[in-house]
């Protein structure tokens, strides 16, 4: 945790300094649609014991779009909105054992912000924020049994490049961890950027 948080203070205060001196990005208004894979895990930190060990990993199709507001050429507000559709293999049972699985299926929509490398062709970056998931989520493992369809927090963490000329292409990992569902989200995807301006 010491080393991400050097990283990021490290890299806000390089791009701060030489934002001057660095090509603009992007600034206005666009719109980003992005498509992938996520795959969902439980965070809760768990001892089975001398049991096999369980594959309690969920995973399906990831979808999300978002309204980017290009402050400065290194920084941007993204208000998003999104899809997780999960599912889990049915022979993920172990003999004797209930079926353990961490999935979701949900809606997201919130806000965060990025700040990124005002660089053409491949600006790397890194992005937080806050939303919301409505939907249900499934946690079932060991030590956890949570399984509800209801509005829970969550907090959107994603790095990746930013590619291209315009940097209009985008590959990327995303994390989305619902603290109440005792459960994560991991996505990679890509994405294209459209400018409206």
């Amino acid at each position: 945790m010491k080393f991400i948080m050097r990283f990021l203070f490290t890299f806000v205060l390089f791009i701060s300094h030489f934002s001057n001196h660095l090509r603009a990005q992007t600034t206005g208004n666009s719109i980003k649609a992005s498509i992938g894979y996520g795959s969902s895990s439980s965070y809760y930190i768990e001892d089975y014991g001398n049991q096999e060990e369980v594959d309690v990993m969920g995973g399906g199709l990831y979808l999300q779009g978002e309204y980017i507001i290009g402050l400065k050429s290194w920084f941007s507000v993204r208000p998003y909105a999104g899809a997780i559709f999960e599912s889990v293999d049915k022979n993920q049972n172990v003999q004797n054992q209930p079926q353990y699985k961490v999935t979701t299926n949900a809606f997201l929509m919130g806000g965060k912000v990025r700040i990124c490398a005002p660089i053409p062709w491949v600006a790397p970056f890194i992005e937080g924020g806050i939303g919301t998931s409505i939907g249900k989520f499934e946690t079932f493992t060991p030590n956890v049994n949570f399984n509800k369809s209801d509005i829970l927090l969550h907090i959107p963490i994603s790095f990746g490049l930013a590619i291209g000329r315009y940097n209009n292409f985008e590959v990327g990992f995303s994390g989305y961890f619902h603290p109440a569902a005792k459960q994560s989200t991991g996505v990679f995807a890509v994405g294209y950027t459209f400018p409206l301006d």
